[in-house]
């Protein structure tokens, strides 16, 4: 798995009261092969703290956080106690965290393990589930698990704040779900509301809209807005701005900008968020098409 050494920090500041600790994404390394951690605070509502790591050897001690974990582990595997009762964490599991209740962990193996954590605030999980995720803690879903991974390398790109909201409202959805013990039902299409969204994204190619900015001003759910408009086009909103984006940069570059001024003005975060996501559409970068 990849980590940012930019923002690698010390994993011992945060053993005993959780991210609330980590208030700033100031630098903080540490050394040594048996433990290896990054971690920040994306500019996603809801979304407390991200916290990728390796450990071999560490162990945590008892401990709580003030907000929901939600943990996928990627190698290896974790043992835990919640509520005086062991758990573990193996690859194909998401497993939920409550937020004030005491939890441990420690590496099952020698190999020890990687793990990728949500810290996440009452956004998406209000209390009222804190008593059935002590219950349920560890739970098997596949699908569930793909999404989480994609949050993740969402929140790991800078530019990509739409996509890594989008992602988490499903995330979030489904979590609410299994907590519940309620199976996925159809939800009916709603076209009005999604030809409603795609004329408010045509508007705000460059500038974007954030999905709660959108849900307010289009007067629905933020979930239920991203599900209409992918039922009514077979595309999540993220994906058809950034189609519109690049469809924008295709048309200054054929005007002569230079690839650094078109990012900018199609929208981008800067150059290399244009090119992967150009490459991407277009099957070169912007440099090359530009001179072809």
């Amino acid at each position: 798995m990849a980590f940012e050494p930019s923002r690698t920090v010390s994993e011992s500041s945060r053993t005993v009261s959780g991210p609330s600790r980590i208030v700033s994404e100031s630098s903080r390394t540490v050394s040594g092969p048996s433990r290896i951690v990054s971690a920040w605070r994306p500019a996603v509502e809801g979304v407390v703290e991200v916290f990728h790591a390796r450990f071999t050897e560490y162990a945590y001690p008892m401990h709580v956080h003030d907000s929901w974990t939600l943990l996928i582990v990627d190698t290896g595997a974790v043992r835990y106690d919640l509520d005086r009762h062991e758990h573990g964490t193996p690859h194909d599991t998401v497993t939920l965290l409550p937020p004030h209740v005491p939890h441990n962990g420690s590496p099952v193996t020698a190999e020890g393990f990687c793990k990728r954590v949500l810290y996440l605030d009452g956004t998406y999980l209000g209390d009222e589930f804190i008593g059935a995720a002590v219950d349920r803690p560890d739970l098997r879903d596949p699908l569930l698990r793909r999404r989480v991974g994609q949050v993740h390398g969402a929140l790991g790109r800078p530019g990509e704040e739409l996509e890594a909201e989008s992602r988490l409202l499903f995330v979030g959805e489904r979590l609410r779900g299994h907590l519940r013990n309620e199976s996925a039902a159809a939800r009916p299409a709603d076209p009005v509301l999604a030809r409603r969204l795609r004329e408010l994204l045509d508007e705000r190619i460059t500038e974007g809209v954030v999905l709660r900015e959108a849900a307010g001003l289009l007067g629905a759910h933020p979930a239920h807005l991203v599900r209409a408009f992918s039922t009514a086009y077979g595309i999540a909103p993220h994906q058809y701005l950034t189609s519109l984006r690049v469809g924008r940069a295709r048309r200054l570059l054929l005007e002569g900008h230079a690839p650094g001024e078109v990012a900018a003005a199609a929208g981008f975060y800067d150059q290399s968020h244009l090119t992967r996501h150009f490459r991407k559409l277009v099957g070169v970068p912007p440099g090359r098409y530009r001179s072809g």
